[in-house]
């Protein structure tokens, strides 16, 4: 069975004002134009609204729509007439049209830029949100035909719709006028409309990941009674986690009437259940999945999780299957995680779900986790249980057609039970969006981050996502603009988790290290310096240390003032007397019980017996983790010249397509008087070609100072990015061009001044002048501005950059004008096409 076919288009459908949304309660509707195919749809759904309602909608009983008013709200021109329904399941749930009119109130065409609007929502989806989404998305399509303004009549007793209005965050007038509510909105939108949206959007998609982390029931589809298959296995791991809902079984197979297996209720179909079911996990061959997915969506299913592969990680045919399969399982307002999915945990006292293939639930823990990968999150899970941390929710969702990385950082955002937010992205589908969303979490709870995929024109299986062309450490300022802490390996990813997971984030970058070897000491000292940490110089205990120096020296650490945070380094113990593992466990748990609140974490050197003891450490103390490496702890006329009298101060002479590679010989400076000009113009035209060929070019000579390129492109996977590095092919041979998001902040344009290598020459590198970098960072804010407001703007390149003592020149420029590309950031909520 598929998902209903909702309707034809004629050339002039504005197929662009489709959208999926997620609503308040955190189901899914779709939204689109209202078309004269739409009779049936439009007449059923009216039959369907209460007679309150209707009187809500006409200011009188209206029982039923004639054939007249079916024809009128069917109809538009999609200028001054626009209908927009949200639907689920192919139904209309909610409709709204607006009709330009003029200022008498009277049906009018452009220039009139005011229009009448009407909402209605039938009453079982009333309190989902409905009427929001279709504000903010009339609203868009107004603002797109040239109207500025919305008025509506409301009955005083329409509280919802009156609230629909007034909480929109629009400027607005209200007054009393013949009995009704008269508002007028201006629809230009404003910081308290965008605040709003994306409030509305926080909590309606951390609603959605939480009906699928904490259902009450859950449906395992292709749960058969062969032991092994994958069906049968996450029905096992779901029981054998205590899940506290309840659990079917649901295969085609099982006979007639049902059955029970592994001690549940086991059924050919969720027809055969007379119960609500929150989460279906689907297990079949992808081919059969439509036809499960039917089935959910005809019984209310809220989500699915799909771990069945060959989709978009098999190929062109499967990226399509994977494209039909979000299609239809939106059309019935449904999440989607995967397909080819891993699965999902939440180890919450209230609902102890695995609706995965880990056979070992991790323990209850203050760490979410999300990946990509269903391998990688099986060494994650490992890691992590060998540490001895716990989780808080784990999802992996495989190709990612639907929820995303961004949908759990909404409901991590205001998770009270997770702590720390642990990332393995292979690919970030909406940049500027998970930026936000990350610098957000971040300012609340520590992001770590490992990024695959590391070189540009690579796209992992499964990822509808474009191919980036920028470097990846274009990739690592996007995660550092968004307060996301970057790590290289799956291990430092664990460590790092542990890490803060268990202790408190230190207070500065002054590191103390102490242990019983000096090399390890050492390198963890030149470790710290490398991740621009100030580290005391290592103290040494040797190698006669016994546990209680071991706790002594880190008690002592650990109260000291100009201290943030110790790293302890341990070898095992030579000759006699030996100490067990557990004794320094035991010791330097002793010491961090009374001192002040501060990390502290282990280095060791082949003592598995330290790790273990660390790892099974009570609940009450802070956890201290454990590496092995300490590397992993501390991370003119073209023909003839002009005359003297033209050139009035020093000037350079450039052949036009060599000015910027004065390597070449193209370029000649400080050029003071005619006769300097003259030789010049003969010295290029006698070495690099005929005048008419060259068509040099006379320029005023800029001030002295560094010569820099400030550049800014749209790349399709990352966004608009900002770039800056010092001109010259050293410069460009070494890489050492630093990175920014757009849009970016002064400090973003503070920082990345800073952050290239040879950074030094712009602040008086070997008594030399430092350069105006207030007036460079003045110069990448606005290419910034520019590019952010303007995003036909694709591409914008100023080299050279001459930065003076005072002020700065630039003396190239290039802008390149396309059509805009998509930005899935502006304009109203909705999620990612098909």
């Amino acid at each position: 069975m598929q998902a209903p076919q909702e309707k034809t288009q004629d050339p002039a459908y504005p197929a662009h004002w489709e959208a999926d949304v997620v609503l308040r309660d955190g189901g899914t509707a779709r939204i689109r134009p209202i078309t004269t195919d739409d009779a049936e749809r439009l007449v059923s759904f009216y039959e369907q609204v209460s007679d309150e309602s209707k009187y809500y909608r006409f200011f009188a009983p209206y029982p039923r729509l004639s054939a007249k008013d079916v024809h009128r709200f069917t109809h538009h021109d999609y200028v001054d007439r626009v209908g927009l329904a949200a639907t689920v399941g192919g139904e209309f749930i909610a409709t709204v049209r607006y009709d330009r009119i003029n200022a008498q109130g009277r049906p009018a065409s452009a220039p009139a830029d005011e229009a009448e609007v009407a909402f209605l929502v039938q009453d079982a989806h009333q309190g989902r949100g409905v009427a929001s989404a279709l504000l903010e998305h009339i609203a868009a399509v107004a603002r797109e035909r040239g109207i500025r303004r919305f008025a509506a009549e409301v009955l005083p007793a329409n509280n919802k719709m009156i609230k629909v209005f007034t909480d929109a965050g629009y400027q607005q007038k209200r007054s009393f006028e013949d009995g009704s509510v008269h508002l007028t909105l201006d629809l230009e939108p404003t910081a308290e409309s965008l605040a709003v949206q994306r409030a509305r959007e926080q909590r309606a998609e951390a609603r959605s990941v939480q009906r699928l982390l904490a259902p009450g029931s859950v449906a395992v589809i292709g749960a058969g009674r062969a032991p092994g298959g994958v069906g049968r296995t996450v029905l096992r791991n779901l029981l054998g986690a205590g899940f506290t809902g309840r659990v079917y079984a649901v295969n085609r197979a099982f006979p007639e009437g049902g059955s029970r297996i592994d001690g549940v209720r086991a059924v050919r179909s969720l027809g055969d259940l007379s119960e609500q079911v929150d989460l279906a996990v689907v297990a079949v061959p992808a081919e059969r999945v439509p036809e499960a997915v039917a089935e959910c969506g005809e019984h209310g299913v809220q989500g699915l999780v799909v771990l069945s592969a060959g989709y978009a990680e098999s190929g062109a045919a499967g990226r399509e299957r994977q494209r039909e399969l979000l299609r239809q399982v939106r059309s019935y307002g449904m999440r989607l995680i995967g397909p080819n999915a891993f699965g999902v945990i939440n180890t919450a006292p209230g609902t102890h779900l695995n609706a995965s293939l880990a056979p070992e639930p991790p323990r209850r823990g203050r760490i979410g986790l999300f990946t990509q990968s269903g391998a990688i999150g099986i060494a994650l899970l490992a890691g992590l249980h060998r540490r001895g941390a716990g989780l808080s929710t784990f999802i992996s969702s495989g190709n990612r057609a639907d929820v995303s990385g961004n949908d759990i950082l909404q409901y991590w955002y205001e998770d009270a039970d997770t702590d720390v937010v642990l990332l393995y992205l292979e690919s970030i589908g909406n940049p500027r969006k998970f930026t936000r969303l990350a610098r957000r979490t971040a300012a609340v709870k520590p992001v770590v981050a490992v990024k695959g995929a590391r070189h540009s024109g690579s796209t992992p299986p499964g990822h509808a996502v474009p191919v980036t062309r920028v470097p990846d450490a274009a990739v690592s300022a996007l995660l550092r603009q968004a307060g996301v802490i970057r790590v290289d390996t799956v291990t430092e990813l664990v460590d790092a988790g542990v890490l803060l997971a268990g202790q408190p984030l230190p207070a500065g970058p002054r590191v103390a290290i102490l242990g019983n070897s000096e090399s390890l000491g050492l390198l963890t000292y030149d470790a710290c310096l490398t991740e621009g940490l100030r580290p005391h110089p290592p103290v040494d205990l040797t190698t006669a240390a016994t546990p209680e120096d071991f706790r002594d020296a880190l008690a002592r650490a650990l109260a000291d003032e100009f201290c943030d945070a110790v790293v302890v380094t341990a070898i095992p113990w030579v000759g006699e007397p030996g100490y067990p593992d557990e004794a320094l466990a035991t010791a330097l748990q002793q010491a961090t019980t009374t001192a002040p609140a501060k990390p502290v974490a282990v280095v060791h050197v082949e003592l598995g017996g330290l790790a273990e003891a660390l790892a099974s450490a009570a609940s009450t103390a802070p956890r201290t983790p454990h590496h092995r490496a300490p590397t992993a702890a501390a991370t003119s006329a073209p023909n003839q010249p002009p005359t003297g009298n033209q050139t009035a101060q020093p000037a350079p002479a450039p052949a036009p397509h060599l000015r910027h590679r004065p390597d070449l010989g193209g370029v000649r400076l400080d050029l003071a008087d005619e006769e300097q000009l003259r030789r010049a113009y003969a010295e290029l035209t006698h070495a690099l070609g005929k005048p008419e060929e060259l068509q040099p070019v006379v320029q005023a000579m800029a001030p002295r100072g560094v010569d820099t390129v400030v550049r800014a492109a749209i790349d399709p996977a990352v966004g608009a990015v900002l770039s800056f590095g010092l001109a010259g092919a050293a410069s460009e041979l070494l890489g050492d061009t630093g990175h920014r998001l757009v849009p970016a902040t002064d400090r973003d344009a503070t920082e990345l001044v800073r952050s290239i290598r040879t950074a030094p020459l712009l602040f008086g590198w070997r008594g030399s002048a430092p350069v105006d970098t207030a007036a460079l960072e003045e110069l990448l804010l606005r290419v910034s501005r520019l590019v952010d407001d303007h995003p036909e703007v694709v591409a914008v390149s100023l080299e050279p950059v001459v930065v003076a003592q005072h002020g700065l020149s630039v003396l190239g420029a290039s802008v390149r004008l396309a059509p805009p590309p998509p930005r899935s950031d502006l304009g109203p909520r909705r999620l990612p096409s098909y």
